[in-house]
């Protein structure tokens, strides 16, 4: 920084006014780094190489402020929150009607890569699930895979500000060992939930959730679902507004593998977990938060980003049904939250 007579002035670092809200994520970050149980991805070869320790806590407001802590920068690939987004584009691209008769809404008490189908319609129960998410996924439209890849990466370019790419080694590691989603999608096709294009379906599917990003890209998503579609950084529309209530409560009741019960309980928001550690986590109208954290639970969800997002709902009083902050914003209330 220069001063009016052109000489440049030194900035003390311990004079800068750190937020409240970042105090409190640091807070939580500096409680929860210690927590080392859990266990890596295993079913995904490449996912066990990741470093166990990395952790990172960002949120994103709707009016675009930022507030991250931790290893924020860290890149990783998107996995299962990939689906979210992707049931969005199909949501615009051909309207709720028809995506109904490909995929069903209704959580499930199965597995996420359980090898089922609802008995009486034969679609999947939920997007969120691999067997609904590829059927998802088969119905991106183009001429072909490229223009189909194409399509997609550039929403998902929309939704986080800038292009993103695939890591191609767990691309390949998806592929190579992805007999059971191979499986489910023969299951599909048999039943009429997908086209012939098996192998490019699961192809595209198996992109989709190699995608690289960080935890700033998470909660920057997530505040764009927050912001009624608005990306608040770059104010592109990412998704029609008209299908934020679709695509959030899908989240709400299936979001989180077969937690999603206790964490509607506990935690009370839409939210999506991924296998390699990350989750999103939508306030709505107020702020999207991401949380990244690779040593999972025995229900595959994040166990430090499980832990975070419960005190962050309990102590700011974020839960949906939580009347107690009458309201209010939740930056403008986080003072008297935080103390």
């Amino acid at each position: 920084m220069l001063n009016q007579d052109g000489t440049e002035s030194i900035i003390n670092v311990s004079e800068v006014v750190t937020s409240p809200f970042q105090s409190f994520l640091q807070e939580l970050y500096l409680k929860y780094k210690p927590l080392c149980h859990g266990v890596l991805a295993s079913y995904i070869p490449e996912l066990t190489k990741v470093n166990p320790d990395l952790f990172s806590i960002c949120a994103v407001t709707v009016d675009g402020q930022v507030h991250e802590v931790g290893d924020y920068h860290q890149l990783f690939t998107i996995q299962s929150i990939s689906k979210v987004f992707v049931y969005g584009m199909m949501l615009e691209e051909h309207g709720r009607d028809y995506v109904l008769t490909k995929v069903g809404v209704e959580p499930t008490g199965d597995d996420f890569n359980s090898i089922i189908l609802d008995e009486s319609s034969k679609r999947p129960y939920n997007p969120m699930v691999n067997a609904g998410a590829i059927a998802t996924t088969s119905l991106i439209k183009g001429s072909g895979p490229t223009e189909r890849l194409n399509r997609m990466l550039d929403m998902f370019r929309r939704y986080i500000g800038h292009e993103i790419f695939i890591d191609i080694s767990v691309f390949m590691s998806e592929r190579t060992t992805g007999h059971r989603n191979r499986a489910m999608a023969h299951l599909m096709r048999n039943f009429g939930m997908i086209d012939e294009k098996i192998d490019e379906a699961l192809d595209l599917y198996f992109q989709q959730c190699s995608l690289l990003v960080n935890c700033h890209d998470l909660a920057v998503m997530a505040a764009t679902l927050a912001n009624k579609g608005i990306n608040p950084i770059t104010q592109e529309q990412a998704v029609a507004s008209c299908y934020i209530k679709d695509i959030l409560s899908v989240m709400y009741t299936c979001g989180m593998y077969n937690f999603a019960g206790e964490w509607a309980y506990k935690v009370g928001l839409p939210a999506k977990s991924g296998v390699s550690g990350g989750i999103v986590v939508i306030v709505p109208n107020q702020l999207g938060i991401g949380v990244f954290s690779p040593l999972l639970d025995e229900r595959g969800n994040s166990v430090r980003g499980v832990k975070v997002c419960e005190e962050l709902s309990q102590r700011l009083g974020l839960h949906l049904f939580d009347c107690s902050i009458d309201g209010a914003k939740v930056i403008e209330s986080l003072s008297s939250h935080t103390r």
